[in-house]
């Protein structure tokens, strides 16, 4: 049997070859500005051309469908339908979050409000599941956001978003792998720390090695690289034990619930305190754009992404405002635990056993959010290969799994090396503003989809679509700083005023330039509008050291593009527009000779 590695060895070009299962360097750097020293010397001698080519240059459709799978030379397999995708949208993003962040914003900031706060936070996602939506049904690729990226806003911005996607996926895989061994501890009777492997040599917070959550990374590694329809099944039963789990503490939670809990003191906060705990409360629903990165191996895009993703992020919506409402039943905002507000609410019921309870649903959620983090990890990973921004190596498709062998191995490879040093403190101290950057910028992307075409649209109504755009970006910027630093509201009036300006002036003195072909978003430009609002207002509410990771990773990032990718990616594109002529001159002699 040929392994998925030794499928890609010997890649170069548009295909991959199968020679041995040594890897050369052919497989990392097969371009053309690579082959020599002097070849890098002349390359790097014209960066800025280069560079101001790829920032200007914009993908099409027709070549992320067609010539970028292509790379891969093998497809991925056809196995999934919408009852799948609902199981996937589910289990990628209802893991110990639930758990984790009720306790903290019923406590700290909202109270019994905080249902309105799961609402709100809810909606902010569904808006943006509705713009990934009309992309993925348009373009159902394997790069999800990146391949979006890429045809609406060029090689340079879908290279800078996916780079920090990628980032905070391996964190997110390293953060849950280690959650898992903690609860799984916990079902155990034993202290989360007792499973893990103390090195007293090492730094603190790196010093506790975690086996387990290798492990465990190891195993989710084995099934994604194998079957996509088996580890769709696994997720499936997986996700319908978790939700019966949270069904059970639903209705045994009700049976100790209070009303007088709920309704005495329902906005302790203010309605100030329920946005800032929508603001927080917003991560429990991240996890979904990972869904979209499956495009290639769904069965039928135009019916089954949207059921799929509407109707996971749905559901999600309302287990969340249930269980968050179950729990200001039981007990008054004030005596709720911030860190094991489930568990501890069943205590002081009466009700100890109902830790095991809590402790297994949180692991099977866990269970089901590692799969789909890696999946979707790889998938972007494999686009990314595909246009040698990454080696292409990882582009390859395994000829009898379907699945992209490399790119999965790889990146469990980078969350088992995270997983197994770094303590979660720190790892939650890493979350970085990479997810509601993307999903503002996805937004954006899908009204420049519908309002600008190359070659079609006049250059007056071109700015003036860069004018609205940077009116409703600089209104949403300038509410999340007001936010931040003013408790007043004359700051939102005038914010609002001009974001809405912009929005009507944009559906009324423009023409929509494309219309989608299977289905929509509603409503645009408002919704789109509205979803950028949104992401920027909650990055508003993110603290100013995630920032300053953001900005440092993305120069890295900068590092890597200007020295190796931007290169890289040029030479690729090249030979793309080199092919094309050549078929469009070859079809050019055949018309004529007819």
């Amino acid at each position: 049997m040929v392994t998925g590695i030794e499928a890609a060895c010997g890649g170069q070009g548009n295909g991959i070859r199968k020679r041995s299962c040594f890897c050369s360097k052919e497989d990392f750097l097969p371009e053309e500005s690579f082959k020599s020293w002097g070849n890098y010397v002349h390359a790097l001698a014209n960066t800025k051309t280069r560079l101001t080519d790829r920032i200007l240059a914009r993908s099409m459709d027709h070549q992320e469908l067609e010539q970028m799978r292509a790379r891969s030379d093998n497809q991925m397999k056809k196995t999934l339908n919408w009852w799948d995708l609902i199981w996937f949208g589910i289990g990628a993003v209802m893991g110990a979050g639930i758990f984790v962040l009720t306790g903290q914003a019923a406590r700290n900031d909202a109270g019994p409000a905080v249902v309105i706060s799961y609402f709100i936070s809810g909606v902010s996602a569904l808006l943006s599941v509705l713009c990934y939506t009309e992309f993925s049904v348009e373009l159902p690729v394997a790069g999800g956001s990146f391949s979006y990226l890429r045809v609406e806003l060029g090689d340079f911005v879908a290279y800078i978003a996916a780079g920090n996607i990628l980032f905070e996926y391996v964190v997110a895989g390293a953060s849950v792998a280690r959650s898992w061994t903690s609860y799984f501890a916990t079902l155990c009777n034993h202290n989360p720390n007792d499973f893990r492997i103390n090195m007293p040599a090492l730094a603190d917070n790196f010093n506790h090695l975690d086996p387990i959550a290798v492990v465990i990374s190891i195993l989710v590694c084995i099934g994604a690289a194998l079957s996509m329809k088996a580890s769709s099944r696994f997720n499936s039963v997986t996700t319908i034990i978790h939700l019966v789990v949270l069904v059970f503490i639903f209705i045994t939670g009700m049976t100790k619930a209070n009303p007088a809990n709920f309704t005495t003191n329902f906005l302790p906060f203010g309605f100030r305190g329920v946005l800032k705990a929508s603001a927080v409360l917003f991560f429990a629903y991240v996890g979904f754009d990972g869904v979209e990165t499956l495009g290639e191996e769904i069965k039928n895009p135009g019916r089954d992404i949207p059921i799929g993703l509407i109707g996971s992020m749905l559901v999600t919506i309302a287990t969340y405002c249930v269980l968050s409402a179950t729990l200001c039943l039981m007990q008054p905002y004030s005596q709720i635990d911030a860190d094991a507000s489930f568990t501890m609410a069943f205590q002081a019921a009466g009700m100890n056993w109902a830790k095991y309870i809590v402790a297994l649903g949180a692991i099977k959620g866990m269970t089901t959010v590692l799969l789909a983090n890696l999946i979707a990890q790889a998938r972007y990973f494999t686009h990314i290969g595909r246009t040698h921004m990454a080696p292409p190596i990882l582009a390859s498709i395994h000829p009898k799994t379907g699945t992209p062998v490399n790119a999965t191995v790889i990146m469990t490879v980078a969350n088992s090396l995270v997983a197994l040093f770094t303590s979660l403190d720190v790892l939650a101290n890493l979350l970085s503003i990479s997810t509601l950057f993307i999903f503002s910028l996805v937004s954006l992307a899908l009204i420049v989809r519908r309002y600008y075409v190359t070659g079609e649209t006049s250059t007056s109504d071109r700015n003036k679509l860069i004018g609205f755009l940077t009116l409703i970006v600089g209104s949403s910027i300038a509410t999340a700083v007001y936010w931040v630093l003013s408790q007043g509201w004359i700051g939102y009036v005038v914010t609002g005023v001009i974001w809405f300006a912009a929005t009507l002036g944009l559906q009324l003195t423009l023409k929509q330039a494309k219309k989608p072909k299977l289905w929509g978003v509603p409503l645009v430009p408002w919704l789109p509008s509205a979803s950028i609002a949104f992401n920027v207002f909650i990055l508003g509410s993110i603290d100013v050291p995630s920032f300053i990771r953001f900005a440092i990773w993305t120069l890295v990032l900068l590092v890597y593009y200007i020295f190796v990718a931007l290169h890289a990616s040029y030479d690729a594109a090249r030979e793309t527009d080199r092919v094309e002529a050549q078929a469009s001159q070859a079809t050019n002699m055949e018309a004529g000779t007819s």
